[in-house]
């Protein structure tokens, strides 16, 4: 049987899903929605699909096993909720909003109903985070230094507060959810921000474009993670650094250096990220489709609650200059 899958939105998250779907024996993309209908049937036509500009129109219209959800942060909820409601299967970009009240609702309604869902963290997929998880379960981790530092983004949402969430949330949400995903739960968090530069050169910026956060690990390792979005196109980069007594293990998006006293077989040598982690997403959600096995999905929508759960808490110790405690989310996958 082919599987029949919707997608909504039509920036380029949209294309990178739409196109590894295609690509898929036994899958097809079968509706695109879009903010116009114009936007819409421009997309669906290269994957000979049907256009919508209304949700409710899209899912009376198709019989669909599963939705992509590609939004921008403040347009989540409602998407979310109708889908539920009907019993269909998604799989929703991150952020899951740009605040919490909104995961923590739809968390509540996936609980009650066993919904089946994944969420875009495919850093979690590469091999190179891979090893690096399965290395961190055998080492004392002192501490960790993660950084997403570059450029704004030219999109007029990402640049509002009540758009995007904010750097932290919008983009290093990834660094703080490998950072989980290798060296456990967080349970403090306390951070500082700034406009420097951004509010001034470009209208209507209320995003901050400087940050440090400081966590706390139930471990009792400590991290910190800074961003900025302040830089000239191309300049900057993404990592996260892990400091053990074997030495630093040092992530960034296309590979793995490990130390060179590591008690493994690459000691010393630099790990490619591997095979193209957004097709293991999606392989994974649609195995679960058709198995029901969920197992290979890495993260779900309980697990992904916890990630937002700490980029929130960083923007509510910034504005209060407290720190956040945080309370545990039951009933994690992961």
């Amino acid at each position: 049987m082919t599987l029949q899958i919707g997608i909504i939105g039509t920036g380029w998250f949209s294309k990178v899903h739409a196109d590894i779907l295609a690509r898929m024996e036994g899958v097809r993309v079968a509706s695109v929605l879009g903010t116009t209908l114009e936007k819409a049937e421009a997309m669906a036509s290269v994957y000979d699909a049907a256009g919508y500009s209304e949700l409710e129109h899209m899912l009376d219209g198709e019989k669909l096993d599963a939705v992509y959800i590609c939004v921008p942060p403040m347009s989540h909820g409602s998407i979310e909720s109708e889908l539920i409601r009907r019993g269909i299967p998604f799989l929703v970009e991150k952020p899951l909003s740009t605040g919490m009240d909104i995961p923590r609702n739809i968390l509540e309604q996936v609980k009650d109903t066993g919904l089946l869902t994944s969420v875009g963290y495919h850093f979690r997929y590469q091999e190179a985070a891979q090893v690096l998880r399965g290395a961190m379960k055998d080492q004392t981790i002192g501490m960790a230094l993660g950084r997403w530092m570059g450029g704004m983004p030219g999109v007029a949402w990402w640049r509002r507060q009540d758009g995007s969430g904010g750097q932290f949330v919008e983009q290093t949400t990834h660094i703080v959810d490998l950072l989980r995903y290798c060296a456990g739960e967080v349970t403090e968090v306390y951070a500082a921000a700034a406009q420097r530069v951004m509010h001034e050169k470009h209208d209507h910026v209320t995003v901050a474009d400087v940050a440090n956060v400081t966590l706390k690990l139930e471990s009792g390792a400590i991290a910190s993670i800074a961003n900025t979005c302040l830089l000239p196109d191309g300049e900057g980069g993404a990592g996260l650094q892990f400091y053990t007594e074997a030495g630093v293990w040092d992530w960034t998006p296309d590979r793995l250096l490990l130390p060179s006293a590591a008690a493994h077989a690459m000691a010393g040598q630099e790990i490619p990220a591997g095979h193209n982690p957004y097709e293991r997403e999606n392989e994974a959600f649609i195995h679960a489709l058709r198995t029901g096995d969920r197992t290979r999905i890495l993260s779900d929508y309980a697990d992904a609650c916890r990630t937002q759960e700490i980029t929130t808490a960083a923007l509510a110790s910034a504005d209060s200059g407290l720190p956040v405690q945080l309370k545990p989310i039951k009933n994690l996958s992961h």
